[in-house]
């Protein structure tokens, strides 16, 4: 009912709002994160599901502590020993000092070894869109490859934002599929900058990861993010292929988010 008054009266549902809002069942506090993995009800009276929500989410960030860390770099794949723990923690404190958001890219990077082992990624040179009410819309995308070459690809879609991220997979043969998207202002008018969201699930491995984008265009800032959640998948496959390969997969029993959550915004 929440989201039917806020389609009606065009005021979103602020993120910090008890019980629907985006947050409600978002836990980054350390001993937060221990009582929820211990069992839920410790701090959610009701389940998410009750009142719509996908689920509980621990947010890793300054405030996480080991359990939660621990958990999560299991559910990627990595079982540490004690020792090697203990190192990857301070490592993963001191970055979450010095960045909000702390994604499975950098968990990865953490676990694998030393952050120049960290694979270059692609970036976005240049972005070309057209659509209209009565356009097929069509994006044509210049990517700047992990080695320096430019690669150019174009596609259309159902909209201007489908039809960027279809050219972007032209170009890095992605085999993931797209999840989440979330936008929301930064800024004030019309000139606002907006900050996008994505969370992409590789076809293989299952793994989710998150990218981030900000522009005063919303279709440039969503590539942007698509694009940076790409390179997420691609740094961690790269990390797990480092890894032992008798290092067993867990599977997570929350959903982890690597930043704060977003309220509602425009659909791609």
């Amino acid at each position: 009912s929440s989201r039917v008054v806020s389609s009606c009266t065009g005021s979103y549902v602020a993120a910090n709002k008890a019980i629907v809002g985006a947050n409600a069942f978002a836990h980054e506090a350390g001993i937060h994160q221990d009582g929820m993995l211990k069992h839920a009800s410790t701090y959610e009276i009701i389940a998410p599901e009750t009142v719509g929500a996908d689920g509980s989410q621990l947010v890793l960030g300054k405030h996480s502590g080991r359990h939660a860390l621990r958990k999560r770099l299991a559910a990627l794949g990595y079982e540490l020993e004690d020792e090697r723990f203990v190192e990857v923690f301070a490592r993963f404190k001191e970055l979450a000092d010095r960045k909000k958001v702390v994604n499975e890219r950098d968990l990865a990077v953490l676990a694998a070894g030393a952050q120049e082992h960290a694979p270059a990624g692609w970036s976005l040179r240049q972005l070309q869109v057209a659509s209209g009410t009565h356009l097929i819309p069509t994006a044509t995308v210049e990517l700047r490859a992990p080695d320096g070459a430019t690669r150019v690809a174009s596609a259309t879609g159902t909209g201007p934002v489908d039809a960027s991220c279809r050219a972007v997979n032209a170009i890095v043969g992605n085999l993931a599929e797209l999840q989440g998207f979330t936008i929301r202002n930064v800024s004030e008018g019309l000139d606002a900058l907006g900050e996008v969201t994505v969370r992409v699930r590789d076809f293989h491995s299952g793994v989710g990861c998150v990218g981030h984008g900000a522009h005063t265009d919303v279709v440039t800032a969503s590539t942007e993010a698509y694009v940076d959640a790409l390179n997420a998948l691609n740094a961690l496959a790269h990390a797990r292929r480092r890894r032992p390969s008798d290092a067993p997969a867990a599977t997570p029993s929350f959903t982890f988010a690597a930043a704060e959550a977003v309220a509602p915004g425009a659909h791609a």
